[in-house]
């Protein structure tokens, strides 16, 4: 019975098949797509950028699939995620941008050259201006860890150009 399953190439049909998407999933996807697009577009500015954020939030629903569907309210919950790859997103856009932008003192360099962590965190508080909860939110991680992380990308900014980073408790 297995010789009649596989293909002339030796490979198994049953294998190489896409398994189907949960209909629930499916239905989530149908209805709330385009809202989830619209949301993207906004604040990623463009179609492509918008499209990769909602391909990548939809796969990281359908890798919680089973959790999300005992929430209390699954819409909200898929928002959420919707949000947080959003911001991501935009977060890694703006990495890239400060890369390429030039200064004097080395800071967009320095910046750029954060661990990933430290930099959304210091990102998050300094330049977008989110308090604690949000960013820790965001991360998924304590309010503590994300004042770690901040504390140690200043720390590092500090290395890199120490006569323009105000040290904690400076009141320059």
């Amino acid at each position: 019975m297995t010789d009649d399953l596989r293909a002339e190439d030796g490979g198994s049909p049953v294998a190489e098949a896409v398994l189907p998407l949960p209909l629930e999933f499916e239905a989530l996807y149908l209805a709330a797509q385009d809202d989830f697009h619209h949301y993207a577009l906004l604040y990623l500015g463009t179609n492509d950028a918008a499209e990769e954020a909602v391909h990548r939030a939809f796969l990281e629903i359908l890798r919680h699939w089973d959790a999300l569907l005992e929430e209390h309210n699954l819409l909200q919950q898929t928002w959420a995620i919707v949000r947080r790859v959003v911001m991501s997103q935009s977060l890694i856009g703006f990495r890239r941008e400060l890369s390429l932008l030039r200064s004097d003192i080395g800071l967009w360099k320095a910046l750029s050259a954060l661990p990933p962590r430290q930099f959304d965190a210091i990102v998050m508080r300094y330049v977008l201006d989110c308090d604690t909860k949000r960013i820790s939110w965001y991360m998924g991680v304590t309010a503590s860890t994300v004042d770690h992380h901040c504390r140690k990308a200043r720390e590092r900014l500090q290395g890199a150009v120490p006569s323009h980073i105000k040290k904690e408790g400076d009141r320059r």
